[in-house]
């Protein structure tokens, strides 16, 4: 079965996480605030995205990977900012013996929205220059 995406999809996506690291979702449980003050993101914001309404700010999206312990493309990912084959292309932008810039990446994509094209190109930048998790131990590790 095919994965959705979109907005919807990426506030159940959130919900599912939140509320598998204890945040109590429910109307009087709290978990939003909590959420909010733990990973420096606006409530209104958290409630906006966990009610189907996305986020494509970078700055939203890399403090959600930050909090929720997982790495930024995955994250985008299932924002909908990158798929799976762009974000390997972001990853590893080699394409037989050239490399390409992220404005080349992007037009071999078809990505033709202005503001789409423009967080395409910011968050290949912030990948290239984050650092992975090594999931075992949680040391940083650099990928080239």
């Amino acid at each position: 079965m095919e994965q959705q995406s979109g907005p919807k999809a990426f506030g159940l996506w959130l919900r599912d996480q939140l509320t598998s690291r204890g945040y109590d979702l429910g109307i009087r449980g709290g978990g939003q605030t909590k959420f909010a003050e733990d990973s420096g993101i606006g409530r209104a914001t958290v409630s906006r995205i966990l009610g189907g309404h996305g986020a494509t700010d970078t700055r939203v999206l890399a403090l959600l990977a930050d909090a929720l312990r997982l790495p930024l493309g995955e994250v985008l990912v299932q924002a909908g900012v990158l798929t799976r084959e762009a974000l390997g292309a972001v990853q590893n932008p080699e394409t037989g013996t050239r490399r390409i810039t992220p404005e080349q990446a992007a037009d071999e994509l078809g990505i033709e929205d202005d503001q789409a094209r423009r967080v395409f190109v910011s968050m290949t930048h912030t990948l290239q220059r984050t650092p992975t998790r090594d999931d075992d131990n949680g040391r940083q590790i650099a990928e080239q």
